[in-house]
């Protein structure tokens, strides 16, 4: 007969193996940065930003790149270029600006230029959607002819004038450009034109007529 092992007979008994957790969901792409609360916080952020009046203001200008110029220099290790761009910024409202940024990339002209020319907006006088007279402007070489337009006609101009007068909001408009063709030139004899244009209630109201017609009436 043979002899039973004791340690195998009182060798308690192995647990039983505890079941398997369950894999936890993936995160979504916003619990990862609070959730809930992130998208709350990014919602107000968002309404407080429409409800700033600086950013409603930005939103409504137009912003066009009238000329970008390169330049070089020529230095003992070689030639380093730098850039210049000519940005006029309006709200087709009858307010336009101009600016002229240079900077190493192309990308620092344009926004150096479009921060300029939004620091020096000026008011045009419109008739609608044309000017009120005739009118002719020169800048250095550059002379620019405006006449008023019948509604739709359109923009009879250059690519350089249509730029500015796009801006401003006029919308029928003929136009000449005579003497030298710079674009630098052509844009500030436009702008220099525009700011000439007056209604006939600002002369009346200039000379003192206005108060005559009133009186006689």
């Amino acid at each position: 007969m043979a002899e039973e092992n004791p340690t195998e007979v009182n060798k308690p008994a192995a647990p039983a193996a505890a079941p398997a957790a369950a894999p936890a969901p993936a995160p979504t792409a916003y619990e990862g940065y609070g959730g809930d609360r992130f998208r709350e916080r990014r919602g107000r952020g968002r309404r407080d930003r429409d409800n700033d009046g600086h950013d409603g203001k930005s939103d409504e200008l137009v912003e066009k790149v009238v000329y970008i110029n390169r330049s070089a220099k020529v230095v003992k290790g070689g030639r380093r270029f730098s850039f210049s761009a000519l940005v006029v910024v309006g709200d087709r409202k009858g307010r336009v600006g101009i600016g002229l940024g240079k900077g190493v990339e192309v990308s620092e002209a344009i926004k150096k230029g479009g921060e300029f020319a939004k620091g020096q907006l000026l008011n045009v006088s419109l008739n609608n959607s044309t000017i009120p007279h005739q009118v002719l402007a020169s800048f250095g070489g550059a002379q620019v002819l405006l006449r008023p337009a019948s509604p739709g006609t359109g923009l009879i101009c250059g690519k350089t004038v249509r730029s500015v007068v796009e801006s401003v909001g006029i919308k029928d408009l003929l136009s000449k450009s005579l003497g030298s063709k710079n674009a630098a030139n052509v844009a500030k004899a436009t702008l220099k034109a525009l700011l000439q244009l007056r209604r006939r209630e600002e002369i009346f109201k200039a000379r003192g007529i206005e108060q005559r017609l009133k009186k006689a009436a």
